[in-house]
Parts: C-alpha cells; sequence; structure tokens
C-alpha cells in the first residue's frame, strides 16, 4: 500500500479524468485506460482469453464511454462506475499511480 493518496478528483471533459496527489503530482487518465485496465476478476479472466472473432457488444458497450461516479474504498481506493454498467473493480491508489500520465504543471 502506499502513503500517496489523492487531494483531487475532476473530470477534463468527456473522455478524461483528473487526479491530483499528495506527493504534488497530478495524472490524467482516458476513461477507455481505466476501463481496460479494471482489476477485478471477471475483467482480468476477459484480459487472458482469445478475444471472440465478431464480439457484439450491446448498446451501452457501443455508445461513448464516461465515469458516471467515483466512490472511495476504505484508505486505498476508488470503485468506478463506467457508463457501460461495469462497477465492479476496485482500483487502488497503487494501480492508480501506475495508470495515466504525469502532467504536472
Amino acid at each position: 500500500m502506499t502513503s500517496i493518496s489523492p487531494t483531487t478528483l475532476k473530470l477534463l471533459d468527456e473522455s478524461h479524468l483528473l487526479i491530483g496527489w499528495s506527493d504534488g503530482h497530478s495524472r490524467r487518465y482516458t476513461f477507455g485506460e481505466l476501463r481496460k485496465s479494471c482489476p477485478c476478476a471477471t475483467c482480468r479472466e476477459k484480459r487472458k482469453a482469445p478475444a471472440p472473432l465478431l464480439p457484439v457488444l450491446k448498446a451501452e458497450e457501443a455508445a461513448p464511454l464516461r465515469i458516471l461516479g467515483m466512490k472511495p474504498v476504505g484508505n486505498y481506493a476508488y470503485s468506478i462506475n463506467f457508463s457501460d454498467g461495469h462497477d465492479t473493480g476496485i482500483f487502488s491508489f497503487t494501480t492508480l499511480l501506475e495508470l495515466g500520465e504525469v502532467v504536472d504543471g
């Protein structure tokens, strides 16, 4: 577990999230990157499985991806609710610090 924690959360636009961290750095995340990096057991298994030849998408999966909400999980993670209906991943602060792009100004 890391001692660095989020200090600010901000939606930058329709596809990016900015998290400010207690170490003074900020990171920008695309919604797609976060969704593809979901750490839940179901998503980890799907990433290991071979891709179907012709995937079938639900309407919410074909629409532009959005973050509908984020909830803290203890003092170590966030649960993210995505517009495609997925909300079971718990993104630890350590995982979030490994993702995204540093955008210090």
